[in-house]
């Protein structure tokens, strides 16, 4: 029995459902949409769909608006629409959609869309929850992957950081999507594509789930490989520093010990004392320093923090373009006043040269002797006097 009989088995001998179309019976096999363009009313001085407009509204719940025009409607990545992914997915499926169709110009399906509508911000996290929720009790297919992009929806939702929607995924089918690979990011795992992009409640939600840690794409690396490292941050990243510290440790802790395969680890230099750090580069805490980005200001700290791994400076800048008063994450390091403090990696710090004004000279030279006015002396004499001028010089 091939894998569209079963789930033709499958809907047909499910009970009707509180979410069946009252407009139109679903189709027993899922298809391919058409593209379309989104409707909008005559006038409208928007240039996205907005569900909360009355105008719009209308338009949304018109039967005569296509499965078509609604995906165009999901597409546009607004908060208007996103957060209203259930009431728009409802609409579909209203009309006759199979839960597994899919939308033409992108290849994803309801369950796709609704995984991404999860974002935090742009989307709403409850209501891709509900969506999700009527979809798979329709019985979508959480294997199925976008073509344009090998993802499928349990990849969408590590992507997308909403771990809210990774576990009803992996009640759905845990043993078919859990460690399923993605050929957009190197064949790694959701694990990987949430490490990747610093998902910590995704990675947390994977792993309680079973994830396997040690799974290499084909770059090599583990989950804990790819998390950005804390170093090559700019420096407005302490926040994010802070999650990649603790990200990769999770990560490294969730290998088994007995694993034959090497940790990934940091560079570590934390158990290097500052002052040692700061003397092996010629600098020393109240040193005046410039940064990457060729703000100057003075050194107030030299140390490990709680917010990543190796070696950070503290630094009171000489003008309010900082992003602390010396404290991180409830953590004081410094003391300074507000928007004057910025933590670094050392690597990201040099010493000021403070230049000398040009109108001051240095140690002023012996003048020269005039010989102009000498009289009286031979060529040997000049020659004297010249040889002990050259010697104070």
């Amino acid at each position: 029995m091939t894998k569209e009989q079963t789930a033709e088995v499958e809907e047909e001998a499910q009970p009707a459902s509180e979410y069946q179309s009252p407009v139109h019976e679903p189709r027993k096999r899922p298809m391919v949409h058409p593209s379309a363009q989104a409707p909008l009313p005559k006038d409208y001085v928007f240039t996205f769909f907005d569900p909360n407009d009355p105008a719009c509204l209308e338009i949304l719940l018109d039967p005569r608006t296509t499965i078509p025009e609604l995906f165009a409607i999901i597409r546009q990545w607004v908060p208007q629409v996103q957060h209203k992914i259930d009431l728009i997915g409802n609409e579909i499926l209203k009309r006759g959609c199979h839960v597994n169709d899919r939308d033409g110009l992108t290849d994803m399906t309801l369950l796709h869309y609704s995984c991404k509508a999860g974002a935090h911000g742009v989307g709403d996290p409850a209501a891709a929850l509900r969506l999700s929720n009527q979809l798979i009790s329709l019985g979508a297919d959480v294997s199925l992957r976008s073509r344009w992009t090998n993802m499928n929806a349990v990849h969408y939702a590590a992507y997308f950081d909403v771990p809210e929607l990774i576990r009803i995924l992996l009640k759905a089918s845990k043993p078919r999507v859990l460690n399923s690979t993605c050929s957009d990011f190197h064949h790694g795992t959701a694990l990987h594509i949430a490490a990747s992009n610093l998902c910590l409640g995704s990675v947390q939600c994977l792993l309680e789930h079973g994830a396997n840690p040690t799974v290499r794409n084909d770059k090599g690396q583990g989950p804990a490989e790819v998390v950005p490292d804390p170093m090559d941050m700019t420096l407005d990243k302490a926040e994010a520093a802070m999650v990649a510290k603790e990200l990769k440790q999770l990560l490294l802790d969730s290998v088994p010990l007995s694993c034959n395969l090497p940790r990934a680890t940091l560079l570590n230099y934390d158990n290097i004392p500052g002052n040692l750090m700061l003397t092996s580069i010629g600098l020393k805490l109240g040193d005046r320093v410039v940064l990457d980005d060729m703000k100057t200001g003075t050194l107030r700290f030299c140390g490990t923090t709680e917010f990543a791994s190796g070696q950070w400076v503290g630094v009171e800048l000489d003008e309010p373009e900082g992003k602390n008063d010396g404290s991180v994450g409830g953590v004081r390091y410094f003391i300074c006043p507000p928007k004057l403090g910025i933590f670094a990696p050392v690597s990201k710090i040099a010493k000021a040269v403070e230049l000398a004004p040009s109108s001051v000279t240095s140690t002023p030279k012996t003048p020269r002797m005039d010989f102009s006015r000498v009289t009286g002396k031979n060529k040997k004499e000049k020659k004297e006097i010249m040889e002990r001028e050259k010697g104070l010089l």
